[in-house]
């Protein structure tokens, strides 16, 4: 019998990071000692406290049970506190909340809870490249938006065509900004959320890494006086509190729109496990030195990078606003960044993230992830300077 996947398989994107990561499974079998900056993937510990809550909720028989479809109210509430706290944004528990099983699954659900055949989604390039695959799940059409340094990698919303904005249902946002860290403001926001508004659009604002900043303390979407009239907003506990394996993230915002994602997921997900709910009210609810002394590390680590490119290889690189990455012009000899990124883990054992893999807009950039102590940095910087590269050289390799 031949087996034929369904056309929504067939429509999917090659998945670039699992590419790239099973060629740094390859090198690693010939004994190689791999420097991994291509991940986001945080490489400290979850806090002391947060693991032992799920320890000690482990043995709750409540939580052996099947959790409510929903979530548990303690779990709402701590985020509602939490977002409350930290962003000053009030939240109902009952009507705007969504729990997901990470971020990803959260992109994924909005797309099939938004869009429908033919339908546009705005989609930001440079940007997180798992918007698209839910995107054509649904059989839906991304459109990208450039992003440009000049413009702070903001996008210009009213460049768009009409004959696009007709069309187009959901606009997707994301700042801090993964990969080129940028941070919006207020303002933007409240020029985004009537924009869409005006154009009868839905905004899906990937809050994943609110926490982290670097100058001025990012500001949720939802503080736009349109914000929760025409958008939702999703946060991850994986980046804020080294929690990237457990899988937890939310979605606030609009009534509506979470209307329909929890009876998308009453049919699918049904919940999470009661004792991640747990640990994650208790995260929420830790004292914000938690967050600011990991915010810190994530500063120092990409400042001293900075600084040790620039003397030991003559690459400038500019510190971002926010998040924990780089996002490095690639040295002009180089016809794209694959070709450099592959040089880079073919002759020197480090790993950085392409910027194609981000979108077309990116292919002159890479992505470098702080997510390693200050002397691996350092390894990794020494690794490139015995290669001699040249940057910003016009001659091509």
């Amino acid at each position: 019998m031949q087996i034929t996947p369904s056309n929504m398989i067939k429509r999917l994107p090659r998945q670039e990071f699992a590419a790239v990561f099973q060629k740094i499974a390859e090198k690693k079998k010939t004994g190689a000692d791999i420097i991994n900056l291509g991940q986001g993937n945080p490489d400290l510990p979850t806090p002391p406290h947060i693991v032992k809550a799920l320890q000690d909720s482990a043995g709750t028989l409540l939580y052996h049970q099947y959790a409510p479809f929903r979530g548990f109210d303690f779990f709402k509430q701590s985020i509602a506190d939490f977002y409350l706290r930290e962003f000053g944004v009030p939240v109902n528990l009952e009507k705007e909340i969504a729990l997901f099983c990470g971020g990803k699954t959260g992109l994924y659900v909005l797309s099939q809870c938004l869009l429908n055949p033919n339908d546009i989604a705005l989609v930001p390039d440079p940007g997180y490249p798992e918007y698209a695959p839910g995107i054509m799940m649904a059989n839906a059409e991304p459109h990208y938006i450039q992003l440009h340094e000049e413009d702070g990698f903001l996008p210009n919303l009213e460049s768009i065509e009409s004959s696009v904005l007709q069309k187009a249902k959901v606009l997707f946002l994301n700042y801090p900004n993964n990969p080129t860290g940028a941070v919006a403001n207020k303002v933007f926001f409240e020029e985004a959320a009537s924009f869409a508004h005006r154009h009868g659009i839905h905004v899906i604002h990937d809050f994943a890494y609110g926490s982290f900043h670097h100058g001025q303390k990012p500001v949720s979407f939802l503080h736009a006086p349109l914000g929760k009239k025409v958008g939702i907003e999703l946060y991850s506990l994986s980046k804020t509190f080294n929690m990237a394996g457990w899988r937890i993230a939310f979605a606030i915002g609009n009534e509506r729109i979470i209307q329909a994602v929890n009876e998308f997921q009453d049919h699918v997900f049904v919940s999470m496990f009661g004792g991640f709910q747990h640990a994650a009210s208790v995260a929420l609810k830790s004292d914000p030195y938690y967050i600011e002394v990991l915010r810190q590390t994530y500063f120092e680590r990409m400042q001293f990078f900075v600084k040790q490119a620039k003397e030991k290889l003559g690459w400038e690189i500019k510190l971002p606003d926010g998040a924990f990455y780089l996002w490095a012009k690639i040295p002009d000899a180089f016809a794209d960044s694959h070709a450099f990124s592959q040089y880079l883990l073919e002759h020197a054992n480090v790993v950085v993230s392409p910027g194609a893999m981000f979108g077309q807009n990116g292919d002159r950039y890479v992505r470098i992830s702080m997510v390693a102590p200050i002397e691996k940095l350092a390894s990794f910087i020494d690794r490139i300077q015995a290669l001699h590269l040249t940057f910003h050289e016009k001659a091509r390799i």
